[in-house]
């Protein structure tokens, strides 16, 4: 399952600026096993960490408290035998967890509606992926038959598919739900799609605007959002560099106007550059490139510089502090963009170099060595 990309969507659950908080009680018992450690962990942005831990008293019982815990759901973990059990709480919640024998497969939960409904998909998901993993072992049986491989592969790939109809079925008929975003983004052993790849945009689409109508505001709704803006981007990028040898992109500039890079790239030299006001190394770079600018703009050179932030205010005041005479615009949705999606970008600051015909001739050229490609293309 891929835990890590749904941690991103919990981003700023727990830092809304404004939103009432309050305490939360999670307890219960879990029986069936010996006393040992059970763990609290709380997923954020960056990172998932233990927030609490206890020892189950000996009738199995155990109790966490946590304050100043924001109005709107975020993602918890209770932590037991190498085992988690995802909860979404809100400040005033109080929630009761027990399990017996196997904690994931027989656990409930009360006092949290979003986390009762995420029980309903996720003890059954865990249930169904084990059952592939035991079916996948039989598979080093000795002496394995031709026909008794056909078998397990037969029910193998029926249960697979079963599971995939069950979180399908369970995202669509509870789209409005927090659950059904965390549905949105488990997966299989193997599954690098939850359904069919790029058409998967219609369900995280479908969730989005639920969510939105249900919870106005909610920070998941720009998450979702975003998500969204790159499976589009992706889906697009085939038929973009058919038609133009490079994928073409669209973003506004600090007038609200929108841009695209293949008008501002007719019949010049253009350097893509993707930087960032936020990360404050852009003077010294922008500097250089101001001088070849002006020295090569008059003979068919230009820019077209995305920024990759999320703040407008610091965005263009950094733009008109530095006097960036080229075309800067940006999506304000930082680490986010579909920009970055479109041409695999993977640190910041990086650039494209595109010639005359629209072939890209060179990537993350600075200085001396972009100097010395202007001059092979410009007369």
């Amino acid at each position: 399952m891929s835990r890590e990309t749904f941690v991103v969507l919990c981003a700023a659950a727990a830092a809304m600026c404004g939103c009432q908080s309050s305490k939360v009680k999670i307890s219960g018992r879990i029986v069936g096993t010996e006393p040992r450690n059970i763990y609290l962990e709380e997923v954020t942005p960056l990172r998932q960490t233990i927030v609490d831990s206890t020892v189950l008293a000996a009738d199995g019982s155990y109790l966490f408290r946590l304050r100043d815990i924001a109005a709107s759901p975020s993602l918890y973990n209770v932590v037991y035998d190498n085992e988690r059990i995802p909860l979404l709480v809100e400040g005033g919640d109080r929630v009761t967890v027990n399990s017996a024998g196997s904690v994931v497969r027989n656990y409930t939960v009360e006092g949290s509606a979003e986390s009762e409904l995420l029980r309903e998909f996720y003890q059954a998901f865990v249930v169904g992926a084990q059952h592939l993993d035991e079916i996948a072992s039989r598979f080093a049986e000795p002496n394995l038959s031709e026909e008794r491989h056909r078998e397990l592969m037969k029910e193998y790939t029926n249960e697979y598919f079963r599971i995939r109809r069950e979180q399908l079925r369970f995202i669509v008929e509870n789209k409005s739900s927090l659950a059904a975003v965390y549905a949105l983004y488990q997966r299989l052993p193997g599954d690098s799609y939850l359904f069919n790849g790029d058409g998967d945009v219609v369900y995280y689409r479908t969730v989005a605007e639920a969510v939105a109508e249900r919870y106005p505001g909610s920070p998941y709704v720009g998450a979702l959002q975003a998500e969204v803006a790159r499976m589009d981007a992706q889906a697009g990028l085939a038929s973009k560099v058919s038609e133009l040898n490079y994928p073409d992109l669209e973003l506004t500039d600090m007038y609200g106007e929108k841009v695209r890079l293949s008008k501002v790239a007719e019949g010049k030299v253009v350097l893509l550059d993707f930087w960032s006001a936020e990360l404050g190394t852009s003077n010294a770079l922008n500097a250089d490139l101001k001088e070849l600018y002006a020295k090569y703009a008059g003979r068919g050179f230009e820019v077209y510089q995305v920024g990759i932030d999320t703040s407008k205010p610091l965005w263009i005041t950094a733009v008109q502090e530095q006097q960036l005479p080229w075309k800067s615009v940006t999506d304000l949705r930082g680490r986010a963009s579909s920009a970055l999606v479109v041409y695999n970008v993977q640190r910041i600051p990086a650039n494209f170099l595109i010639d005359r015909e629209g072939t890209i001739v060179g990537k993350n050229l600075y200085g001396r060595s972009l100097e010395e490609k202007l001059e092979q293309l410009l007369p």
